[in-house]
């Protein structure tokens, strides 16, 4: 399932994020709940089933909006993953997403790129992006994106439609997908200015244009 390939590809690419059992190594992740405390779950497809068919049973679950995870895992010192997914239904006007928030010591690498294109490969989604607080606020400040539109960040990835869309001669280092997607390198860290101006060329170019509202299909 996707959420098991999901955590298993973080656990391969960032074997420093997270922290394993004595028996097995394998990570066990914290469940946030809306009201309670957090619960230990496994990443095992069977784990990771029954939490999602709790969550599709709650109260507010509606085919209009589908139904999430909540999960954090924690590894060597300075070593955070916080995801949050919400998919499962087939809404009119909220784009279903997944964002994973990294945080890691200030030497350390993280492979943007190879881990982005292998959760587009799973996910199959619309668009996506490796940002920060800084690219996002120059995104908001400079270009006027808003919260919820496509975007990308210095990698992203854009569907097979919008990738048809992307200028010949933007500024980028171009990873073709099996699904007709491209991830896109756009900047280093850091180079807000460089992301700015390749979002600003993609929107204009109509790859980042958003999806209709109502909207009849999941991807441009």
């Amino acid at each position: 399932m996707r959420w098991e390939q999901t955590l298993e590809l973080l656990a391969t690419h960032l074997p420093a994020a997270g922290s394993g059992t004595e028996t097995d190594g394998v990570w066990t992740w914290q469940q946030i709940h809306t009201s309670g405390p957090a619960t230990e779950l496994r990443p095992d497809g069977a784990s990771l089933q029954n939490a999602l068919r709790v969550r599709k049973e709650a109260d507010d679950w509606s085919d209009l909006t589908g139904f999430g995870l909540g999960l954090v895992v924690k590894g060597e010192p300075g070593w955070e993953i916080d995801i949050s997914g919400w998919a499962g239904g087939n809404p009119d006007f909220l784009l279903q997403a997944m964002l994973i928030d990294i945080s890691s010591p200030d030497e350390a690498e993280i492979p943007d790129a190879e881990l982005l294109t292998a959760l587009a490969d799973v996910w199959d989604p619309d668009f996506g992006g490796v940002v920060d607080d800084d690219v996002l606020d120059a995104l908001e400040d400079d270009a006027g994106f808003v919260v919820g539109e496509p975007s990308v960040g210095w990698i992203g990835y854009l569907s097979p439609g919008r990738a048809a869309l992307v200028p010949g001669d933007l500024k980028a280092a171009r990873r073709e997908l099996r699904d007709g997607g491209v991830v896109l390198e756009i900047a280093s860290r850091g180079d807000t200015e460089a992301v700015v101006q390749s979002y600003m060329r993609l929107r204009d170019a109509g790859a980042l244009e958003p999806l209709p509202r109502p909207m009849d299909r999941p991807r441009f």
